[in-house]
């Protein structure tokens, strides 16, 4: 049946999404349109497509168990000089966050991190020093706030564009076993 590449994250509302993705896109980082703004659950994974219906469902399983949370961006951070990304910092919201990554990937799709998970959102990912030092200073004001009414799951096409599949709202019973989640409005599917 072969494989998809997927990702599971939390989406950043408008409009601060919008936002954090045009100053993304002016730090001359390439990927800024590829994906929604986010908080990442599930980094890029390589699944087999058999597995897709009984990943659905434990992602509908989660969520049903979760609860909306506060989520809070203040100022900025870096990954240097272990990776080249500059992001903006989660200052509430990341012990909900990492338990919420600890449950998305205990199900049918299990994956071991590189890194330690730290939540945050990236605004500069392989780009010059330059554009993330001039990425750090410019947003190091930076805050906004919202609360996180659930997360989505994202299959990257071929084109290297990134596809909302579902969003699973926090709170809601999960679907009969042979369905899968709710599955996104046309009209939510940016074009990255």
């Amino acid at each position: 049946m072969g494989t998809v590449t997927l990702g599971v994250s939390l989406a950043v509302p408008e409009p601060y999404g919008s936002q954090l993705q045009e100053r993304r896109a002016g730090f001359g980082d390439t990927a800024a349109y590829h994906i929604r703004t986010h908080v990442t659950l599930l980094p890029p994974t390589e699944v087999d497509v058999a597995l897709l219906p009984d990943f659905r469902r434990h992602l509908a399983e989660v969520a049903a168990d979760g609860r909306p949370f506060p989520v809070r961006l203040d100022g900025t951070g870096t990954f240097r000089p272990v990776s080249p990304v500059v992001f903006v910092k989660l200052v509430e919201g990341v012990p909900d966050c990492a338990e919420l990554q600890e449950r998305v990937r205990s199900g049918p799709v299990a994956r071991e991190l590189l890194f330690p998970y730290h939540p945050h959102v990236t605004v500069a990912h392989g780009t010059s020093e330059e554009s993330m030092d001039r990425a750090m200073v410019e947003l190091a004001d930076y805050t906004a706030a919202w609360t996180a009414p659930g997360f989505a799951l994202y299959e990257q096409a071929a084109d290297g564009q990134w596809r909302m599949l579902n969003e699973y709202p926090f709170g809601q019973d999960a679907p009969d076993p042979g369905c899968p989640a709710r599955p996104a409005p046309a009209a939510s599917l940016p074009r990255f």
